[in-house]
Order: structure tokens, then C-alpha cells, then sequence
């Protein structure tokens, strides 16, 4: 997803001249990003936008107010996140892998992580999750796994699941069985795959 994309899939806002306003404002002075960056739910709308999928209205059109900005992205991005609601948090983790601030956004991934707001555990587990360390993305996965997040919403999971995540994997499957608890469907089928070919009996087969 880019910014021109999402752009042209907010065709159809309700006030399309306010959000163009609103970038060029944010543009030539970064400051008024704190009083548009919460305005935009009630600007904009929050309907899912059919030509981005997995993005509503208001998540897109602050990620563009984001974009926007001249300069001092991950400042801004760090503070509307730690002072905004569950929308304007979501929407800043969203638009992290449309920013130019390398591995700046880390913290507010494990902070994301932590709660027990599973959209914005979802959230933090987009693209810019890349940018987590092996240990703190398996650590991110199991949350998934507790918490019932689909795992589809993990980028990069198949290239970055490995045989320590399938060993963490096990051992919960091995819990949840113990305790007359099923796994997931999709978590026993991405145990299967890591455990496929390694003479440990499947998920399934367990």
C-alpha cells in the first residue's frame, strides 16, 4: 500500500476538500497535524474503503496527514500515538511503513503488542513489523495465537516463521491439548507446515 494509493481510494470522502486542505496546512506547518489528526473520523468518515482493503476512511486519511509532513515524521508519529484514542493508534501504526524513519517506530510496536486491544495488535503486525527482532516477532505471533488474531494479518509469516517459533507453537498446542483446549486452525496449519518434513509428528497427527 503507498500513499498515492490510498489517496486515490479516499475518492469518495465525505469532505474531500477538507482533507485536501488539511494536507496542505500540514504540510507548510506540521504543527496543525494535532488538530486535524483528530478531527479526521468526524471529516472523513470510518467506512472500510473497497479499493484498499483492510483500511477504513479514517485510518487512510491520517495516515496521508502523516505522509505530509515536511519533516520530524517519527515525532509526531510518537506523540499523536501516545495521546490518541484506539483509532488515531491504529491509524499511526498503519501508516509507520509509509514513513521515513527507518526502525524509529519500534517502541510503539511493543507497546501495541502489549495491550490487549487485538486490533491493535493487528495493526502492529503489518509491514513495519519487519523491523522487530526475531524474539520479540515469535513473542508477537504467540499474542496472536492467545488472543485470536487471525494470523493473516502477520506480514512476512511465512518467510519468518522458523523451527524456535514451531518449538514456542508446540508447547502452547501442547498446553491447550492437555487442557481439553483446541489450537486455532490457522496456527495448527502454520505448525504443520514449519513441522512438515521434520519427523515430528504434526500438529494434526498429535
Amino acid at each position: 500500500m503507498t500513499a498515492d494509493h490510498l489517496r486515490v481510494a479516499l475518492g469518495g470522502v465525505p469532505d474531500p476538500d477538507w482533507l485536501d486542505e488539511a494536507l496542505r496546512q500540514v504540510a507548510a506547518d506540521p504543527a496543525t497535524i494535532t488538530r486535524f489528526f483528530p478531527a479526521v473520523g468526524r471529516r472523513c468518515g470510518r467506512e472500510a474503503l473497497p479499493d484498499a482493503p483492510g483500511w477504513t476512511a479514517d485510518e487512510a486519511a491520517r495516515a496521508l496527514l502523516l505522509t505530509a509532513l515536511p519533516t520530524d515524521h517519527a515525532g509526531y508519529a510518537d506523540a499523536l500515538y501516545r495521546r490518541g484514542d484506539a483509532a488515531e493508534k491504529r491509524a499511526v501504526l498503519k501508516a509507520l511503513p509509509l514513513l521515513p524513519i527507518g526502525a524509529a517506530g519500534v517502541p510503539l510496536l511493543h507497546d501495541a503488542i502489549r495491550t490487549n486491544d487485538t486490533r491493535l495488535v493487528a495493526a502492529a503486525l503489518g509491514p513495519y513489523a519487519r523491523h522487530l527482532d526475531a524474539a520479540a516477532w515469535r513473542q508477537a505471533v504467540l499474542k496472536c495465537v492467545f488472543t485470536g488474531v487471525p494470523l493473516a494479518v502477520v506480514a512476512d509469516l511465512d518467510s519468518r516463521a522458523d523451527g524456535e517459533l514451531a518449538v514456542m507453537l508446540a508447547g502452547l498446542a501442547d498446553e491447550r491439548h492437555a487442557a481439553g483446549r483446541d489450537m486455532p486452525a490457522d496456527a495448527t496449519d502454520l505448525l504443520d507446515r514449519l513441522t512438515a518434513g521434520s519427523g515430528r509428528p504434526t500438529a494434526r497427527e498429535a
